[in-house]
């Protein structure tokens, strides 16, 4: 089964800590809905731009999706 990466973008000069701050919360959501996968992270783009994201399976995509509403998704190749 493939593997999607949700994507959460934020921007501007504090948007790391407040990427760091929400993959907190996607921690939590994980072991709180037991999801299969824990896979989380922080990817900065630039000074002004970092984004947020979790990997989900793909039958576990939709049900994330309408929950946490994230901005973008694409497939993951780890």
């Amino acid at each position: 089964m493939r593997q999607l990466k949700l994507i959460w973008d934020f921007r501007g000069p504090d948007s790391e800590k407040i990427a760091e701050h929400h993959v907190k919360h996607l921690k939590d959501y994980i072991v709180k809905e037991k999801l299969s996968l824990n896979v989380t992270g922080v990817d900065v783009v630039n000074d002004s731009h970092t984004m947020a994201f979790m990997v989900v399976k793909e039958s576990e995509m939709p049900s994330v999706r309408d929950v946490l509403k994230p901005h973008r998704g694409q497939v993951y190749n780890p």
